[in-house]
């Protein structure tokens, strides 16, 4: 499971440029206006053969009168006890102002590490007034540049410095690893409680490689998976669990520790936001996913019209990757909780499952001369073989063209569709690649 290190700072010190250059992305930070929805940002960052998690949190604004600059502050103290690393951003431009000094008092206190970066820093003459920010008491200020790149390099070496030693897991690495993520108040604790509250003495509680991590065993009833501990088991102090952002820190852990997520939606409420936010995390890590409509027994029409209705809006709104199998459950009643657990097993079968390459060649090779890839300037494109990658975390196919650099992303969801209606891997993703003959 990789680190996670989270930038907090005032607004308007450049965190977003920040996120964006570590990232490699080119994305447009949410901007926070009082009334709209505060979505965070999360990416991967990759430095010296290591990776790690990014978070980007709101602007840190204390004593205001402001609801949303309080929310935004309490994101920032999850963060300070979340976070591997913190990168704290201030100004060069403005100097130390009162709310740098506040927010360093407060970090100060903190066991996590924490880098002080001074941003825009655009020349070296900026380099000079740099040392007024000794004052902070948060050790020396590394001068950077998020709109240039000037200093990041030398940033991102010492995050890997400052990072703690990854543990070695004492688990079983056979044994497949279901999380349960969503928004708070889904259903996770009840869910997860459903699952392990009976005969817990079967139940054996594992200490997780990192502080906040926690895999419990569950082998009974024909089951025998690591169920990931996320936010609905622990409490934590100075962080309400209405607070959005709060089911995002902790599901970026659970899920980067998981074969299989199963997410919750609140079936009084419907697919939210923050429902997608998690579904973009858990296809950005990979992971097999099943949907689990949570709350059923509240709904009082549970036609067929009704549920195929929900799973229509629900498959709507993740699409392109609609691949993915929707159970109707109740955590209270227990009703389809362990056809949960069934689904998911099998989903995890077909995330290891292998095809053989006659038989892929078999079946797709015909196709894609009944269908080829469409001439681009003239040049027809030729493939002429394929073949399963082995020893990969997801299924991955590759497919060996005379073109390759002419084969365009339609065509690559044409193969990838394909190859779904033919084997099952519903509920897991897939990879295509096109490369030379």
């Amino acid at each position: 499971m990789s680190n996670l290190v989270a930038i907090v700072g005032r607004p308007n010190v450049g965190k977003s440029t920040l996120f964006n250059r570590l990232t490699g992305t080119r994305q447009a930070i949410v901007s926070d206006e009082a009334g709209t929805t505060r979505d965070r940002q999360y990416g991967k960052c990759e430095w010296g053969k290591r990776e790690f998690s990014l978070v980007d949190t709101g602007g840190w604004v204390v004593n205001s009168d402001d609801i949303f600059e309080e929310e935004i502050r309490k994101q920032v103290l999850l963060a300070t006890e979340e976070a591997d690393v913190i990168l704290f951003l201030v100004d060069i431009k403005n100097g130390v102002t009162d709310l740098d000094m506040q927010v360093a008092s407060i970090l100060r206190r903190t066991k996590i590490p924490v880098i002080l970066c001074a941003n825009k820093t655009d020349n070296n003459e900026d380099r000079y007034t740099a040392a007024e920010f000794y004052s902070l008491g948060l050790g020396d200020p590394y001068c950077i540049s998020a709109a240039t790149g000037s200093g990041t390099g030398d940033l991102l070496d010492l995050i890997l410095e400052k990072m703690p030693a990854a543990a070695i897991e004492e688990v079983e690495a056979d044994i497949p690893r279901f999380s349960v993520v969503g928004r708070p108040n889904a259903g996770k604790s009840s869910l997860i409680n459903a699952f392990i509250g009976e005969d817990r003495h079967i139940v054996t509680d594992i200490a997780g490689t990192t502080r906040d991590s926690i895999l419990t065993r569950y082998d009974k009833f024909g089951f025998d998976f690591y169920l990931v501990d996320t936010a609905g088991i622990r409490k934590k102090n100075k962080v309400t669990e209405d607070l959005e952002f709060y089911s995002v820190m902790r599901s970026i852990r659970a899920i980067e520790n998981s074969d299989v997520c199963i997410l919750l939606i609140d079936a009084t409420r419907g697919i939210e936001a923050q429902d997608m936010n998690i579904f973009q995390i858990i296809q950005r890590n990979n992971k097999s996913i099943v949907v689990v409509v949570n709350k059923w027994d509240t709904v009082e029409d549970k036609s067929q019209q009704v549920i195929t209705h929900f799973e229509n809006a629900i498959r709507s709104r993740m699409a392109p990757f609609s691949d993915f199998p929707i159970i109707f459950a109740s955590a209270l009643t227990k009703q389809r909780i362990f056809k949960v657990l069934e689904v998911a097993k099998e989903v995890y079968k077909s995330r290891k499952s292998r095809i053989s390459t006659s038989k892929l060649n078999e079946e797709m090779l015909p196709l894609i001369e009944a269908y080829p890839p469409p001439s681009i300037k003239g040049k027809y494109i030729k493939i002429k073989y394929c073949a399963q990658l082995p020893a990969t975390q997801i299924p991955s196919f590759v497919f060996y063209a005379n073109l390759p650099q002419y084969v365009k992303e339609p065509y690559r969801r044409f193969l990838e569709n394909k190859i779904r209606e033919r084997w099952n891997f519903c509920g897991t993703p897939i990879n295509i690649f096109i490369r030379q003959k």
